[in-house]
């Protein structure tokens, strides 16, 4: 709390709050943290499900399926990399490659093939996650 007087019975004055950061240093912390997306535990075990399940997406669910998955993908991705376990675990270097891969692929026109895409990428985003609960980077599925 600062204060410009002095409070009855406060002896001496509060000086001036200095930020941490200049002007730049705050706007670009609050841009990180307005492109943020956290972990919602459910979401991501959802959207693989939706996937893998008997059922097939339509053609309009194709583009919305691959958007999402390609999100979950990117930051299992990046927290592999980012926690270092690639370098401990083969597999794990290979299903971010594939990750990588997979991720930046343009979603095929042909319905079958879309899916087929949307599938690959769901099955490496589940052995991703077992990878990384193995490695004890996810405490639990997130």
């Amino acid at each position: 709390m600062t204060a410009t007087t002095l409070l009855p019975g406060w002896t001496h004055p509060v000086r001036a709050a200095v930020p941490p950061f200049t002007e730049a240093g705050l706007r670009r912390v609050l841009e990180k943290v307005q492109r943020w997306a956290p972990y919602v535990d459910g979401l991501l075990l959802d959207d693989v499900a939706a996937v893998l399940d008997d059922y097939m997406p339509t053609e309009h669910e194709v583009d919305e399926h691959a958007q999402r998955l390609r999100g979950h993908l990117m930051r299992l991705v990046h927290l592999a990399v980012v926690s270092k376990v690639a370098e401990q675990d083969g597999q794990v270097a290979d299903l971010i490659n594939r990750g990588l891969t997979l991720g930046t692929q343009e979603v095929p026109t042909d319905h079958r093939r879309a899916v087929g895409h949307l599938r690959r990428m769901a099955w490496t985003l589940h052995e991703l996650i077992e990878r990384l609960v193995d490695h004890q980077c996810l405490t639990e599925t997130p």
